[in-house]
């Protein structure tokens, strides 16, 4: 009995000792400094911060910059000296972005936006957000006095509405390339395409009649299923347009790289978004703005 009694204190004393000595080393690692050591154990914590400050975008600290994925005919250049500034406008969805692409692959010259789109920025436009006549062509889709205002050429690009409003409300719901989902279009009934459809419709119409009757500079209108269908000619007609030289083999190689990387595949949807009240709406109005386009004497005001 005395010895089982031994035993207990024993086991209790070691047991003591053993959760002392975890307090005394916690207390002693919680007040080290931070930057104690050798340096590499420093080194990869610093390392580590880098890494997390770059994923939650921390100000003041920048990833490497990425290498385009795009690969062009030659190395793209501002112009110089500048020319006044060209508009290059469109609807939202007309594809715009498809054409700057295709002019800088032809020309070798950087286009520019009136907007800052980091995706476009990081990914083939490094003159976005440049809108003076050091780049070939200045990207827009607004309208009116002030946004005409600082330009002294347009190239008009013009799509039929519906399919523009139906690749813009993809590009709003997955970006340049990507698409909405069947059920966006289905959202609150329906009712939210519906108006977007509206809305974008009415934009559209002012959008190039704008443009086409209260630009007073030369101007250049051509339609989206022109590039589609005859891109060598149409893309020709617009550098002649711009007052551009172009290398032959230059050309050659863009059309042969014609496609890209921010023209949309197309994908068919197992149902139509567009209702017959839509279709008829969609088809007076673009009856309306291409008879002014065609009394304006397509292609081009001079």
């Amino acid at each position: 009995m005395h010895v089982t009694r031994v035993r207990y204190w024993i086991l209790a004393i070691l047991l003591f000792l053993y959760l002392a000595g975890v307090l005394i080393l916690s207390a002693v690692t919680l007040h080290e400094p931070r930057n104690s050591g050798n340096g590499k154990q420093s080194d990869r914590v610093q390392q580590y911060s880098r890494i997390k400050n770059y994923e939650y975008g921390i100000p003041g600290l920048r990833p490497p910059l990425r290498r385009s994925k795009i690969q062009w005919c030659s190395e793209l250049k501002y112009m110089d000296p500048p020319k006044p500034p060209v508009a290059l406008v469109s609807f939202p969805g007309s594809g715009n972005t498809w054409l700057r692409y295709l002019l800088q692959q032809a020309t070798g010259y950087f286009t520019g936006s009136i907007y800052k789109d980091y995706g476009l920025l990081k990914n083939g436009f490094p003159a976005e957000y440049v809108s003076n006549g050091s780049v070939l062509v200045v990207k827009t889709h607004e309208w009116g006095q002030d946004a005409r205002k600082i330009f002294s050429k347009a190239v008009l690009l013009v799509r039929a509405p519906g399919a523009a409003i139906q690749a813009e409300f993809n590009r709003q719901s997955g970006g340049h390339i990507g698409f909405a989902s069947p059920d966006r279009y289905k959202r609150t009934k329906g009712k939210y395409w519906q108006q977007f459809v509206t809305d974008k419709l009415e934009s559209w119409k002012q959008t190039n009649l704008d443009w086409l009757y209260n630009f007073t500079g030369p101007t250049h209108v051509i339609f989206y299923e022109q590039l589609v269908d005859n891109l060598e000619h149409t893309l020709k007609s617009i550098i002649e347009f711009l007052d551009i030289s172009v290398d032959a083999s230059l050309f050659r190689c863009a059309i042969e790289r014609k496609e890209g990387i921010y023209r949309r595949k197309r994908r068919v949807l197992n149902f139509d978004p567009y209702t017959e009240d839509m279709k008829k709406k969609l088809e007076d109005v673009q009856q309306k703005v291409y008879e002014a386009i065609y009394n304006f004497a397509t292609p081009s005001k001079r």
